[in-house]
């Protein structure tokens, strides 16, 4: 009952772990400060007698105390606990056989809290020095039973030596007193499962950090604390069929090793900052080891690998360029290596990964490219017969590609010749099987793109570059055909399978371009530009048409639309003006049944044409502009998008960025000359409507972002379309819209709305579009404009008269542009003032 009351009374007053008031941690005080005075040596005698008499008799009487013991120690006078009674009575109680598990639980406990009591460093070395922990330290079995006071006792000598250094006091260093227990803290590492290893970690961590230059000895723990990490990354041998072809289970365990990892190898890495000599001599052994031996197991060579994988993180770009200390010899021998175990996933993605890591050593070293090439074509990279690192392979191979191209042109015949089967069974795979199914974008293609890299080399002869392109090139526009002919005879509801086979060829077309540029294909080589347009002719003119019909058919195969989109993009990269034959037909049919999302990256698409070759587009434009202004009417809605509860769907938000990507589709048109597409013949019809549709959002939509694009945008038409004051303009019927609507509505009373924040930096900006816009109309439309807006608008507004007079003197300053703006701001803030029924024009 005693111990269960100072364990209350610890709970609820005194004990620091709770957050307490200001009043209650007083309260605390108090009570602390007179218990030290009445009764704290009475409380420590009975506890010792408590531990004493009832050890053996009832142990959990005398756990009890000792558990209540421990509480108190932090505040007590330390003497009443350290001292020669008590300590060998706790360690006593920690040594002897007899004592049960919880007894010598708490006891490790009390000692744990003694060495733990804040006081000076000296002090606290002194005290550490009359614990005899040795005798703990000596027993291997003793220290498993009592991990947490090893750890916990080897953290306060590192505090020590961290704040004192390895000066002597009464005869005893800080430093002696740590590396003692290190040995033991190695050992709980290595064998306890009941220690916090996160402790361990941030405890070696600490104790690595202090080291600058380190000694033999120290060295000789850093390699003790490498191999305690090496086994503690170590995957469970129960678990390596799962992982080799990852099922539920071997999904979970990777993620737990990765969580349990992180801690791990961040030490490692500050290791391999302190000592690289030691770390690189460590995993060169593991190497060794590792190679010379048939029996290897999985886990072990691929926690190796792990670490030699790591320790590329901490090398710098000079020291990886050139090799220095053991690495030339470590990187030598990766890429010379052949595992026994290296068919198994893990191992063989690690290697993979650590071979693309020290891809910078190739490029200062080249004699070694065979080796890599090796790497990345034989059975260990993409002929690996596990799917999974196959692809993984693919796209590792294409980044080397990137950043060694140059010195892969050589062996360019013995490349393609290894990657042929590749490229065959990509394009006869079952791409609906589960088996082919592989997380993330890495699915193979990225071999394509390293072909298309390797040859699109300027270094590669033309003629060698012609045939290079035809062999992939053309087996991949056969299949197309051949599928679609086949899709055409047998129809896709009974071979769904082909859709993706499509989609999949289609994606590697894509690959392959992305090594050529318009520059080689039209200038450097215009041979290969040929090749390409023949390609792209044949494909959008002989089979887009039959693919987007079976997009019309088959709605909910959207990604073979996209793949179609965006391999167009590309070819326009490419092929530059030579497309143009194939672009009604493409643009034409992507409109066909197109949502909201496709109509989207449709004007994206457009949007790259106008960039890239401005008025040049403009036939095209008129010929396709009907389609899209009739499409986006049926989708878009007439009136502000509602809002409130229930209202932000993803329906209305595809809708929202429809809108956003038509007003920048319509801007870029205008801001390209191209604005008499708008007025051609078979476009007029439309006109009206996307007139209606710019004024309004110019007025009153909520993104002020896209007012501005509109208002620019009517700026620009009102240059373009409105010729002189005489009313002779190319628009019928655009000069009295905007004067009579667009001036009033959006220059004036869009603005008197108290909407219209003048704090805010994008409504400044929208404003100074709305006082050009004023600037333009006048310049443009003269006195039809200026008569309308101070009549119909200012005067409206019971704008006075005489500054109605200044407005107007301030529009006829051609060069004043800011002066204008400032006097329209306070035109507008006096107006919404009088409104507000307290008239205070200036």
């Amino acid at each position: 009952m005693f111990a269960r009351l100072l364990v209350a009374l610890d709970d609820d007053l005194l004990s620091h772990d709770y957050p307490r008031s200001p009043e209650e941690s007083a309260d605390a005080t108090r009570v602390k400060d007179a218990m030290r005075l009445q009764c704290v040596p009475q409380i420590a005698r009975h506890w010792f007698d408590a531990a004493s008499f009832y050890r053996s008799s009832n142990p959990s009487l005398a756990t009890a105390a000792l558990d209540t013991m421990r509480r108190y120690v932090t505040w007590i006078d330390i003497a009443l606990i350290a001292n020669e009674a008590f300590v060998p009575l706790l360690f006593d109680l920690i040594l002897a056989p007899s004592s049960t598990e919880q007894l010598r639980a708490a006891a490790g406990g009390c000692v744990l809290a003694i060495a733990q009591k804040r006081m000076d460093p000296r002090q606290k070395v002194a005290l550490l020095r009359t614990l005899p922990i040795n005798r703990v330290f000596s027993d291997p079995e003793l220290v498993l039973k009592v991990p947490d006071l090893v750890t916990g006792y080897a953290a306060e000598a590192l505090e020590c030596y961290k704040k004192l250094g390895s000066a002597e006091i009464d005869g005893s260093s800080p430093l002696e007193l740590l590396e003692e227990v290190l040995p033991s803290v190695f050992y709980v590492m290595q064998e306890s499962e009941e220690v916090e290893l996160g402790n361990v970690v941030d405890f070696l961590s600490d104790y690595v950090s202090t080291m600058k230059s380190p000694s033999q000895k120290q060295a000789m723990y850093l390699g003790r604390i490498l191999q305690v990490i090496r086994e503690q990354i170590c995957y469970d041998p129960a678990y390596r069929s799962n992982l080799d072809i990852p099922d539920k289970i071997g999904r979970e365990e990777e993620d737990q090793m990765a969580e349990h990892r992180k801690g791990l190898l961040m030490l490692f890495c500050s290791v391999c900052r302190v000592a690289p000599d030691v770390t690189q001599l460590f995993i060169q052994t593991l190497l060794i080891s590792a190679l010379s031996s048939s029996e290897a197991s999985v886990e072990e060579v691929e926690a190796t690998l792990t670490l030699f994988y790591r320790l590329g993180e901490t090398v710098n770009e000079e020291a990886a360029r050139t090799g220095s200390g053991s690495l030339h010899e470590l990187v030598d021998m990766l890429l010379s290596s052949r595992f026994p175990c290296h068919s198994h996933r893990m191992v063989a993605l690690i290697y993979l990964e650590t071979v693309t890591r020290f891809m910078k050593f190739v490029q200062d070293n080249p004699q070694y490219v065979p080796h890599v090439l090796s790497v990345f074509l034989d059975e260990r990279g993409i002929h690996h017969p596990n799917l999974n690192v196959s692809r993984r392979a693919s796209y590792l191979f294409m980044r080397a590609v990137k950043l060694l191209k140059a010195k892969f042109v050589p062996y360019l015949d013995m490349i393609l010749q290894g990657l042929q089967d590749i490229v065959a069974q990509f394009t006869s795979s079952d791409w609906s099987s589960k088996d082919l199914k592989c997380p993330g974008s890495e699915d193979g293609s990225q071999t394509f793109e390293a072909i298309g890299l390797l040859i699109g080399m300027e270094d590669v002869p033309l003629e060698k570059q012609s045939e290079y392109l035809a062999a992939f090139l053309n087996p991949l526009c056969e299949k197309l055909s051949g599928l679609l002919l086949d899709a055409k005879a047998q129809g896709l509801e009974e071979s769904s399978a082909k859709v993706l086979t499509i989609q999949q060829v289609i994606m590697a077309l894509h690959a392959l371009s992305k090594g050529f540029n318009e520059r080689l294909v039209k200038n450097s080589r215009p041979a290969i530009g040929i090749m390409f347009k023949q390609a792209i002719s044949s494909f959008m003119l002989q089979t887009l048409d039959v693919v987007l019909e079976i997009l019309i058919s088959f709605p909910n195969i959207k990604m073979l639309r996209n793949k179609i989109t965006s391999f167009i993009h590309r070819m326009v990269d490419i092929l530059g003006a030579s497309i143009f034959p194939c672009l009604p037909v493409a643009l034409k049919q992507l409109l066909v049944e197109s949502e909201p999302k496709d109509m989207v990256d449709f004007l994206v698409l457009v949007n790259q044409l106008i960039y890239k070759f401005g008025t040049s587009i403009e036939a095209i434009l008129v010929e396709i502009f009907p389609a899209i202004a009739s499409r986006l009417i049926v989708i878009l809605p007439k009136d502000a998008f509602p809002s409130g509860p229930g209202c932000n769907t993803e329906e209305v938000r595809e809708l929202q960025e429809l809108q956003k990507t038509l007003y920048t589709f319509v801007h870029v048109m205008a801001n390209h000359d191209l604005s008499s597409v708008f007025i051609a013949p078979n476009c007029m019809g439309y006109l009206d409507a996307m007139m209606q549709l710019l004024l309004l959002t110019a007025c009153s939509h909520k993104d002020i972002l896209l007012r501005k694009l509109c208002v620019q945008i009517f700026v620009k038409l009102i240059r373009d379309w409105c010729t002189n004051c005489n009313g002779d303009d190319k628009v019928p019927g655009f000069r009295s819209f905007v004067i009579e609507k667009f001036a009033t509505n959006c220059c004036l009373y869009s603005v008197l709305d108290k909407t219209f924040e003048f704090r805010d930096a994008n409504t400044v900006f929208l404003f100074g579009e709305i006082v050009l816009a004023q600037k333009v109309m006048y310049e443009k439309l003269g006195n039809d404009f200026i008569i309308h807006f101070v009549s119909q608008g200012l005067q409206a507004a019971h704008c006075p008269h005489e500054i109605a007079e200044q407005y107007y003197q301030k529009l006829q300053q051609a060069n004043d542009a800011k002066a204008l703006r400032s006097f329209y701001q306070l035109l507008i803030e006096n107006l919404r003032q009088q409104q507000n029924g307290s008239l205070v024009f200036r």
